[in-house]
């Protein structure tokens, strides 16, 4: 172990016992803070100057003793205890006992045992760092999986998920695909008593109907042609914390008929046993079905529904709450460029305008895309040019960028035509309606176009489409440089 870098204090008023343990930690490489009583030993610890990564304390000291200090020490600190190592001349069982309650890492006698002393102080380091380690990664998973929105729709949500994540009760959480249905069932058990044990997701849809019992239930050695040994299923692996059942609607009706029973009862039985297994699990369950059909169709079990329905929550679509598009937007923007080692980008404020007049049937995730795309092909700062084509826009749509501007859409200044007579044709005769978008969107495409000196993408944020469909247009037109 590598512990340059590594500080630990030692608090003794024995000079010699400061002096002994300063000398056999140094050699070992750790930098070593000697004090001799509780009173500095605190001032150390609080100094942010110089972290200190262990303390060892004795437990007869002068003032106060070393397990008033490590009382005062732990109710001062947040989530990373530092870890401390008790040591005495004069111990006893209800010391240790003490000790231990308050959160020493480890306990003993003098005289000291040297290799005893360096075990020790090794596992309680790297301990200490494991236990930060995970915690700096429960964080970070966490906030990738934070819901962000300060629409009226999604605080109603906010307050729902707030209420019913401390209790025991199911969870049924509906909307369209793309909503964020997982992040609210990862906020419901983040919010829950259940917070530090498993939280298990299971996609429904994804799983073959001949292997679902085995996946949520477990098998035994044999039970069927592949089954190679024991496997515990889903239901097992979530004991005392979290199962989410996502696209339930998909599931047969016999493994809901087994999933009902697990609610009930709290038993599961894997596949090819006899054996009951107690489980101890709460499932919230999502779907983009209407349920209530499926009912009726007699695919999904009437009392299996009402045994999940318990509390019902409905994750607003994008389109009702495009407020927060532009949230999400700087949200998916930098976590993108932060996974992917690129500098910060910036979005320019016409993409939020353009992003908001989307209708977004795909949700939150086909955002998300949207803006990843565009992050990639953007340079420092993300503009309407390096937007993705809307493959949902209505060629009827003229309602500004957001429309897709096939030719034939009515998105142009008649105004504006170079003196063209649009209104007939070369023979006279009356334009079809078609004919008369066309080429009048054709002949402001190319006056645009000119007066950018052919700037394909300059045009483009003017004319209110992407590049890529600007290109598209230009073909579909036959329009050439120098050409009317």
């Amino acid at each position: 172990m590598s512990a340059v870098a590594t500080t630990v204090l030692v608090v003794d008023d024995e000079k010699n016992i400061r002096r002994t343990l300063e000398m056999v930690l140094s050699g070992e490489g750790y930098h070593v803070i000697a004090v001799g009583s509780a009173e500095e030993a605190l001032d150390a610890i609080r100094n942010p100057s110089q972290p200190v990564d262990l303390a060892i304390f004795d437990l007869k000291l002068p003032g106060m003793s070393g397990l008033e200090a490590l009382s005062k020490l732990r109710s001062e600190e947040g989530s990373s205890p530092l870890p401390v190592i008790v040591v005495s001349g004069h111990a006893t069982v209800h010391d240790a006992v003490n000790a231990i309650k308050l959160g020493a890492s480890d306990f003993f006698e003098k005289p000291l045992n040297r290799e005893r002393i360096l075990v020790s102080v090794s596992n309680c380091i790297r301990t200490a760092r494991l236990s930060r380690t995970v915690e700096q990664m429960r964080e970070e998973l966490e906030a990738r999986y934070q819901m962000i929105g300060t629409s009226p729709a999604m605080q109603r949500l906010f307050t729902e998920i707030d209420k019913v994540a401390p209790t025991k009760a199911s969870v049924f959480i509906t909307g369209e695909s793309g909503t964020g249905k997982e992040l609210v069932s990862r906020a419901a058990h983040r919010l829950s008593p259940r917070r530090d044990a498993p939280f298990v997701k299971v996609n429904c849809a994804a799983i073959p109907h001949e292997l679902i019992e085995s996946e949520l239930f477990g098998h035994e050695k044999g039970s069927f042609t592949g089954a190679a040994g024991r496997k515990r299923g889903y239901f097992e692996q979530a004991h005392g914390g979290t199962l989410f059942l996502d696209e339930i609607g998909d599931m047969d009706l016999s493994a809901q008929a087994k999933v009902l029973r697990a609610l009930q009862n709290g038993e599961i039985v894997r596949v090819g046993s006899e054996h009951v297994i107690h489980v101890d699990v709460r499932v919230l369950a999502a779907t983009n079905k209407d349920l209530t059909r499926e009912v009726q169709a007699g695919r999904f079990r009437e009392d299996l529904f009402f045994r999940l329905d318990v509390f019902p929550i409905k994750v607003p679509a994008l389109r009702e709450r495009p407020g927060d598009v532009r949230l999400l937007a700087d949200a998916f923007v930098a976590n993108f460029c932060k996974d992917n080692g690129l500098r910060p980008k910036r979005i320019d404020p016409s993409v939020y305008e353009v992003l908001a007049g989307r209708q977004w049937p795909g949700n939150v995730r086909e955002l998300k895309n949207v803006v990843e795309r565009a992050a990639i092909l953007s340079s420092d700062i993300i503009t309407v040019a390096d937007l993705p084509e809307d493959p949902h826009a209505s060629p009827w749509d003229s309602d500004g960028p957001e429309g897709d501007g096939e030719p034939g859409s009515a998105s142009l200044d008649e105004g504006r035509l170079s003196g063209a007579r649009v209104g007939s044709g070369a023979d006279g005769a009356r334009l079809s309606l078609k004919d008369y978008r066309d080429a009048a969107e054709r002949a402001y495409i190319v006056e645009t176009l000119q007066s950018f000196d052919w700037n394909i993408s300059k045009a483009a944020v003017v004319l209110g489409v992407e590049r890529t469909n600007l290109h598209k247009k230009i073909r579909s037109y036959g329009i050439k440089r120098g050409q009317g």
